[in-house]
């Protein structure tokens, strides 16, 4: 943190004024501010063999690889993406150059007039052909029990596959960035969720230490982890720009650039072999995950790590063999998004033990609760569930809430009810938040305190949150509890805004802090209280072995969905969601339930109409005219509440929530789909020609 540093103020040409109005990074001006746009591959692989440029009118400016002072990559897990293409092009959308310059129809205009000649190569556009070619970026397996001994102990096996797609953001407010150089140092203006991640890629890319780089977040319109890593290439972009030409330089993506680059869901494929004994248990699993990276590695190693640790859901099984793989295609790079690879991976869990229990005569809920994971026992990697587990609880709320057991009996044909279980690991995967060490600052100024933290506002609540800890803890008024600006030279790097980390890890710090604070009161009308993270000392992980407390601790829920399909369209209309959530102690319930509501909204979609094929490299659904995502009219009723678990480390027993409700909406409507047409669902999104397919085959 750099302390001696005064608050930027962006340099505009008419004075501040104060407003109620929100300020969108697409609402700041600067003086002398130019525009940039950015050129792309229009190959999905292929060489560069020449880019003709035409001549430039005064003011204006291409920018490129060559102007990189330092590394031509972005920094992040995997440090392999360009900031701009070099000898090759690996997707389409893959950004060559900018156009810098004072007027956007003009910038358009030379962009139409430069001339790139590829060297066409051959591309790999689906994992079934990256397996096949061995395209594999990073593999990793871990084993409990005895998987090999077990499976050669003549139990009834059953093998089974299952299959999620892409899935788009729809932030409401797209990609944006700006850079201003003065001062001697680079001010970084943005949309985002990591400011701390962008300040360490640009220490890469400029060359320079963070002394000389400012990382200010922007009022951001919503993210989902669109926001994580992503704006780290934009803020590259636009900073080299802006040395290079010696002005402010913005871009700001309309929304068919925003969905033809960006980062995506990664899409899956998981497999499984499973052993079931006499008694039709489940006691041997082998579990092969296939993500779809696109053509970067990136922070795909992460996201696998997570979709493999979440493999097993809520279940406890003996013995288990679990291998992941990312594959390399020439689709768009895939990234962080809400769940971060656990709703793949717990997708095609929950509709595995529902298509085992519908094959056995078993009521899928039944069949499932059999299996349940229970406090003391082991994780899949071998830790060891810590906590109180109240899933029976949780499952005894949402069934008498929605009627299931009545329902699953009674209804008829095209009219059916689904059941969901699943968890979410609280913070970073294994040793991730005693590497990250993250810090907060809490700062007495005469009757005021002020929070200085790296958490960022994206539309999630993080804010009001975090203050009410604060002002909770310290007896204050609400209005007495303010946040510091997120500005990587004014706060400590507490962490990034990602992993349902926040309430639990930089909430958990600031009450601590807080204590502290409360009892020092009186010491001084100025007074700083730090705190830095630390795990609590039982947790042990080894993270060459994947062995241990994958995470410090879980949250669980339970979905139930009721759904109607046409029997003419077979379009699916979700009618209700039941959700019960074991989140701890509830910071902000208000707040928290908007949460869980749009996670469900969103599962729903990724379920059922977010539907978005690559052709050839090539999104067919580039716009919001072509990929669909719920509208009001399509949001069921949804009955949300909450058993309540303090976690002994949580803020007031607080633990992780943004990310679970998104986990059990799809799987319980698949299920839901199933009971429906008396028909095993494997894939996502369930479309009408999907389930038209199914039918025909059934028949």
């Amino acid at each position: 943190m750099k302390d001696s540093i005064s608050k930027p103020i962006p340099r505009v040409d008419a004075p501040a004024k104060i407003s109620g109005e929100a300020k969108y990074i697409g609402d700041i001006r600067f003086k002398n501010q130019l525009f940039a746009k950015t050129v792309r591959s229009s190959r999905a692989k292929a060489g560069i063999v020449s880019i003709v440029k035409p001549e430039l009118p005064e003011g204006y400016f291409i920018v490129d690889k060559d102007d990189i002072p330092g590394i031509n990559r972005m920094r992040t897990v995997v440090s392999d993406q360009p900031i701009f293409a070099e000898e090759e092009v690996n997707y389409i959308g893959q950004p060559i150059l900018l156009v810098v310059g004072p007027e956007r129809e003009m910038i358009y205009d030379i962009i139409s007039k430069i001339k790139i000649k590829y060297r066409d190569e051959t591309p790999i556009f689906n994992l079934d052909e990256a397996e096949e070619k061995g395209a594999v970026f990073t593999e990793y397996s871990y084993s409990k029990g005895k998987p090999e001994a077990a499976f050669q102990d003549g139990l009834k096996i059953i093998e089974d596959e299952y299959h999620t797609g892409l899935q788009e953001h729809v932030y409401l407010e797209p990609q944006g960035m700006a850079a201003e150089y003065r001062d001697n140092t680079m001010f970084i203006y943005g949309s985002m969720q990591c400011p701390f991640y962008a300040e360490g890629a640009l220490k890469d890319v400029l060359g320079w230490g963070s002394d000389r780089i400012r990382v200010i977040q922007s009022i951001t319109g919503g993210a989902f982890g669109g926001k994580e890593e992503f704006p780290s290439l934009t803020a590259c972009q636009v900073a080299v720009a802006s040395l290079k030409t010696g002005h402010p330089v913005m871009m700001i993506y309309d929304r068919d650039e925003d969905i033809i680059c960006t980062t995506k869901r990664h899409p899956s494929i998981v497999c499984y072999k499973a052993g079931l004994d006499r008694k039709n248990q489940v006691i041997a699993l082998a579990i092969d995950i296939k993500f779809d990276a696109g053509a970067y590695s990136g922070i795909s190693p992460v996201v696998l790590q997570r979709g493999m640790f979440s493999a097993t859901g809520v279940y406890n099984f003996p013995h288990l063999s679990v291998r992941g793989r990312n594959f390399m295609t020439n689709n768009v790079p895939s990234g962080a998004y809400r769940g971060f690879g656990a709703p793949q991976t717990i997708f095609s869990m929950e509709m595995l033990m529902h298509n085992l229990a519908i094959k056995l005569g078993i009521d899928p809920l039944d069949y499932k609760i059999r299996h349940l994971l229970e406090r003391g026992e082991p994780t899949c990697t071998g830790g060891k569930i810590w906590d109180e587990v109240k899933l029976p609880e949780i499952i005894e709320k949402v069934t008498a809430m929605s009627d299931y057991r009545r329902k699953i009996q009674s209804n008829g044909k095209y009219k059916g009810v689904g059941v969901a279980l699943f968890l979410h690991g609280c913070g970073f995967t294994g040793n991730g938040e005693q590497l990250i060490k993250g810090k907060i600052i809490l700062k007495k100024n005469g009757g005021t305190v002020i929070l200085k933290v790296s958490s960022v506002e994206m539309g999630q609540g993080a804010e009001t949150c975090l203050r009410k800890i604060v002002a909770h803890t310290l007896l204050l008024p609400m209005e007495k509890v303010t946040c510091e600006t997120i500005d990587t030279g004014l706060i400590p790097d507490s962490g990034p805004t990602v992993a349902s980390r926040t309430t639990m890890i930089v909430g958990g710090l600031l009450r601590q802090a807080s204590l502290e604070l409360k009892d020092r009161w009186n010491e001084s009308d100025n007074i700083e209280v730090s705190r830095v993270y630390r795990h609590p000392d039982y947790l042990r992980w080894d993270n060459d072995t994947f062995h241990g407390d994958a995470y410090p601790t879980y949250s669980w829920g339970a979905n139930v969905a009721e759904v109607e399909i046409d029997p003419i369209t077979c379009e699916i209309d979700v009618k209700k969601v039941s959700a019960v959530y074991d989140v701890g102690t509830p910071i902000d319930e208000t707040t928290l339930t908007g949460q869980m509501q749009g996670g469900i909204v969103q599962g729903i979609g990724w379920a059922t109409v977010e539907v978005m094929n690559p052709s050839k490299g090539k999104l067919k659904q580039h716009n919001l005219t072509d990929y669909k995502i719920p509208t009001s009219m399509d949001i069921p009723e949804i009955a949300c509440e909450f058993i309540e678990n303090p976690y002994e480390f949580g803020p007031f027993g607080a633990k992780c929530a943004g990310e679970l409700p998104f986990v059990g909406a799809a799987p319980a409507i698949a299920a839901a789909v199933s009971n429906a047409l008396s028909v095993p669902i494997k894939n996502i999104p369930i479309t009408p020609e999907y389930l038209m397919e199914l039918d025909k085959h059934e028949d």
